[in-house]
């Protein structure tokens, strides 16, 4: 039986934001395997940290006993080397890194080399560093990460039924988008209403799942430039949803549509998979290894005219949509679930060092 696990995340543990259901999923996977785990939310701001965050990252790693083992979210250890340091030798400390911090699209340059630094110090403190791609893993070594710390642990996905379009019964009216993503520069929200803009003359609707509260601000401009280029009428921005409201929006959709300009994995593009949804997607991060060629199409990140081409191309060519429509079915078989990743969670645990690298 593996020893109790803390983990430690920023803010609200039931965030349904990518990395949060990660953590969520794998916990419950861990304890459907009889594993103790304790989850800890920690208030404050984050990732760069005012004095609430920092006291409360303090106290939560005091209160754990020596050689407890702690696994701590990346976006809550990142910017938090300082409190973290005290306690690096006498608890068993393990990093979850979804993305590096200071990958995040619309840092200034001053904010992005201090979150690389105050990374690169947290995750010497880290015992196990766990990664939910080869992507991250890749690109960790600039962040003085050695392979023989790293691990991948790759999502999971619920196993789903499938997409009411994934049967190959094309309804009339307008082809059906569904983009599922935070409304925050990163996902690239901006860039599909620009490429949508000039297929204004096609058939089509977008529904846009996601949460409006991360960045208000972004919000409302998106909101904007969608009324201001004519789009109002054909969006519908439906907020964050809960499982009934998210599997429904999934059910009725034609094309699952992810502009990122970046992601450390791409949960919702194996979400879609699972529904046998044909995605389009850009190759920003680790996107490019995330969508079987065969199940959809990719293009450049922050490339309005190769998005728009693409969409153009779905659009009009009934075969085409068939033929990615077959290819997301098959891939959905090849997807591992939840309890395949706990157990992959479970080996990285494995083995861990006496003592942090520093």
């Amino acid at each position: 039986m593996m020893a109790p696990l803390t983990l430690i995340v920023a803010g609200d543990p039931d965030q349904l934001t990518g990395g949060y259901v990660y953590d969520a999923r794998i916990v419950a996977a861990l304890r459907a395997r009889g594993h103790r785990v304790e989850v800890v939310g920690l208030p404050g701001r984050f990732p760069v940290p005012d004095d609430l965050a920092r006291q409360s990252m303090a106290r939560a790693l005091a209160a754990l006993p020596d050689g407890a083992r702690v696994a701590i979210d990346g976006l809550a250890m990142g910017g938090l080397p300082e409190e973290i340091a005290p306690h690096a030798d006498r608890l068993v400390i393990i990093a979850l890194v979804h993305h590096p911090l200071a990958d995040e699209t619309g840092l200034d340059d001053s904010t992005r080399r201090h979150l690389h630094d105050s990374e690169t110090r947290a995750l010497a403190l880290a015992r196990r560093v766990i990664v939910t791609s080869a992507w991250t893993a890749r690109g960790l070594d600039r962040f003085g990460v050695e392979a023989s710390r790293l691990r991948v642990v790759e999502p999971g996905v619920e196993p789903a039924p499938l997409a009411a379009s994934a049967l190959d019964l094309e309804s009339p009216g307008p082809r059906r988008l569904l983009c599922v993503a935070t409304l925050i520069p990163r996902k690239g929200h901006d860039v599909l209403l620009e490429a949508l803009s000039g297929l204004r003359e096609s058939d089509w609707t977008l529904e846009a799942v996601g949460s409006h509260a991360r960045d208000p601000a972004h919000a409302a401009r998106l909101f904007s430039a969608a009324r201001r280029l004519g789009l109002e009428e054909r969006i519908l921005w439906a907020g964050e949803q809960d499982a009934k409201g998210l599997a429904a929006a999934y059910h009725r959709a034609e094309l699952f549509v992810l502009p990122s300009r970046y992601e450390g994995y791409g949960m919702v593009v194996t979400e879609a998979l699972s529904r046998g949804l044909p995605v389009l997607t850009t190759t920003g991060g680790a996107l490019v290894d995330t969508l079987p060629t065969q199940a959809g199409l990719a293009v450049p990140p922050d490339d309005a005219a190769a998005l728009a081409a693409a969409l153009a191309t779905w659009l009009d060519d009934a075969e085409l949509r068939r033929r990615l429509r077959r290819g997301a079915r098959e891939a959905r078989h090849g997807l591992a679930d939840w309890q395949q990743a706990g157990d992959r969670f479970l080996d990285a645990l494995d083995d861990l060092p006496g003592k942090a690298p520093r």
